[in-house]
């Protein structure tokens, strides 16, 4: 049966992914770090939807950075970077799970995996890394108080507004109105505008004051 062609991960026009791209194919240490850092969950994502083994997945992960170093300067738009990571993962992904399905050492067969090179999943791992991404840096660029304060509250278990109040050193009753400036902080970041269409909810998990 003929299969049918897939349609390619969307392309979205992030400057500063545009940025990142074009100082590490100058040769710039740091955008390399910043790239591995905002896209290794991406790699890993990929790599778990496809039920590698961790020592599988880090060789993946291997070759998709190998690959890249070889690659970057030939991407014709900087933009496409996740999409190509993406691809690239899915790939080399798809390879591991061909030979091992031959020693029938994974659970995951090649038709199941199939799915997992599907446009739309990628888009979707895309998606949420960068989501991911935009997060994470609109986190860094709060003030520490409100970083503790949210750190606390997105904790899992959330200690309780009696022990914040102790750490924090703040009253109880302060502890909400904070929580909703810093999250209205959160909220204006341009990290998060950049990427999000619409609003993003940030759940933030609390107790009432005393619980």
């Amino acid at each position: 049966m003929e299969k049918t062609s897939r349609p390619g991960p969307t392309k979205r026009d992030d400057p500063s992914v545009i940025a990142m791209v074009t100082r590490a194919a100058g040769s710039d240490q740091s955008a390399w770090n910043e790239i591995v850092e905002r896209y290794a969950p991406l790699v890993w994502s990929i790599c778990s939807r496809f039920q590698l083994s961790n020592h599988d997945s880090e060789d993946v992960g291997q070759t998709v950075w190998l690959l890249l170093v070889e690659h970057l300067g030939e991407l014709r738009e900087p933009a496409a970077l996740p999409g190509w990571l993406a691809k690239t993962t899915a790939r080399e992904c798809l390879r591991v799970v061909t030979a091992a399905s031959r020693s029938e050492r994974l659970a995951t067969g090649l038709d199941d995996a199939e799915q997992f090179v599907d446009g739309a999943v990628i888009d979707e791992e895309i998606l949420l890394a960068e989501r991911n991404a935009g997060l994470r840096t609109a986190f860094a660029e709060l003030p520490p108080r409100c970083r503790q304060l949210l750190a606390m509250l997105l904790s899992d278990p959330p200690p309780s507004y009696i022990e914040i109040s102790a750490t924090l050193e703040i009253p109880v009753g302060s502890i909400g109105p904070q929580r909703g400036r810093c999250l209205a902080r959160l909220r204006r970041s341009p990290a998060l505008i950049a990427l999000v269409e619409g609003d993003i909810t940030v759940a933030v998990p609390g107790g009432e004051p005393g619980a």
